[in-house]
């Protein structure tokens, strides 16, 4: 459990990302803040925004509540139309946060925010689709599969069937689960591949089965995320596919706690570990020194332990626990990845403000940047500080530690 310091030292870190942060100009999106440009409607504060919210709804403290409501309203329009968003770009990463509407909704009353969810509902019925029937993740990338995508629109989509289309999409969202499954796992290891290129054209994927190289770690915390927010949206008289949705996860969580490294944290390529020493004799796992280790097949230079993905990790097993859908054994792997990420990543700056480091900027297959998903690209993309992409899931996975602990 969090000790009194570490609490008081989190807490001080949400406030400072808060204070420093608008709709209009967010610290903790640094892709747009890299790219100089004005910030849009975009899954990123969407993370952020749900994460404040899940500690609105424990804490009580109406300051969280405030913040959220004031962020997405700044977007919405009485009409229910938001700013900065076109469903007609069809891009799935556009629908996750919608999902925080929901939640507003309920707790604000405001009728716009209504509008709004049928406003972004509309976007999966256009949405392409491949030939199993599952959305492709941008009209950009024409008949890809990408983990993020389930995280991105199927925890709205389960959620909007389940309380406004009296079901009538849940099936759909169910079997957009049950293909990734049969496609993209690997039954060896249990691991999931990042992306499936249905055409098989994409020169990131293999010609025979469509799949991307590498497991990559934060797709994967993505997805198993995905698993836990669609299993609780979806109405529990649906009881196979509620229980299924309970197997796919649990098979996920067993493969993860095998590659889980005894620092508590996850590998960015995650099955690929980097157990070299550094001149210090301290092996790359931060806290463990080398003779503990035993070299393994697959181990490579340059990986390192990632914060986005440990922390959405985290945060599943824990919620997957707290809601039934996991054994009690889970929580303690989620509470030592939390602890893992402390442990190495939050510090103290020189300027006397916290951080939160080891977050990989991006990942993503294909594209101007002709991105190949080997490891070396995994490695070589930026890591950064104080992104949402991390931020957020640390951030909820810090909830549920409150959670268990019922502190407030």
């Amino acid at each position: 459990m969090l000790s009194d310091e570490m609490n008081s030292r989190i807490r001080r870190y949400i406030d400072y990302l808060l204070a420093n942060s608008s709709a209009e100009a967010p610290m903790w999106n640094m892709e747009m803040i890299r790219a100089g440009k004005p910030n849009k409607w975009n899954y990123i504060d969407g993370c952020m925004i749900s994460a404040i919210l899940n500690l609105y709804d424990y804490t009580k403290e109406q300051r969280y509540l405030d913040f959220a409501d004031a962020f997405v309203n700044w977007f919405v329009q009485e009409d229910g139309q938001i700013l900065t968003y076109d469903p007609e770009e069809k891009n799935l990463d556009n629908v996750n946060t919608a999902s925080n509407l929901f939640t507003l909704y309920a707790l604000t009353g405001k009728e716009k925010y209504r509008r709004a969810i049928d406003t972004v509902r509309h976007q999966l019925d256009i949405m392409p689709r491949t030939k199993e029937g599952n959305f492709w993740h941008k009209d950009i990338y024409p008949y890809q599969v990408w983990l993020d995508g389930l995280y991105m629109a199927q925890p709205f989509y389960m959620r909007y069937e389940t309380l406004f289309n009296k079901m009538r999409g849940c099936e759909d969202s169910f079997r957009q689960f049950v293909n990734v499954e049969r496609i993209m796992r690997d039954p060896e290891s249990g691991l999931y591949y990042h992306a499936y290129d249905e055409s098989r054209q994409m020169f990131w994927a293999d010609p025979e089965t469509g799949l991307s190289e590498n497991f990559w770690l934060r797709a994967i915390g993505w997805f198993i995320t995905a698993l836990v927010e669609t299993a609780e949206a979806i109405d529990e008289s649906l009881y196979y596919e509620y229980r299924y949705l309970q197997k796919i996860l649990k098979d996920l969580a067993e493969a993860l706690l095998k590659v889980q490294d005894r620092s508590g944290m996850f590998w960015q390529v995650v099955n690929r570990p980097d157990l070299s020493c550094s001149e210090d004799g301290l092996c790359s796992a931060r806290d463990s020194f080398c003779k503990d280790h035993t070299r393994a097949a697959g181990d490579v230079k340059g990986n390192y332990l990632e914060t986005s993905g440990t922390a959405l990790i985290a945060y599943a097993l824990l919620k997957a626990v707290r809601l039934g859908y996991l054994p009690e054994r889970f929580a303690a792997a989620g509470e030592r990845a939390f602890n893992g990420i402390t442990h190495n990543y939050l510090i103290e700056n020189p300027d006397g403000t916290l951080g939160l480091g080891g977050i990989c900027l991006v990942g993503g297959l294909g594209g101007k940047a002709q991105r190949d998903g080997s490891v070396s690209y995994y490695f070589n993309e930026p890591v950064v500080q104080n992104e949402a992409k991390g931020t957020a899931p640390f951030i909820l996975a810090y909830t549920e530690l409150l959670r268990r602990s019922g502190e407030r």
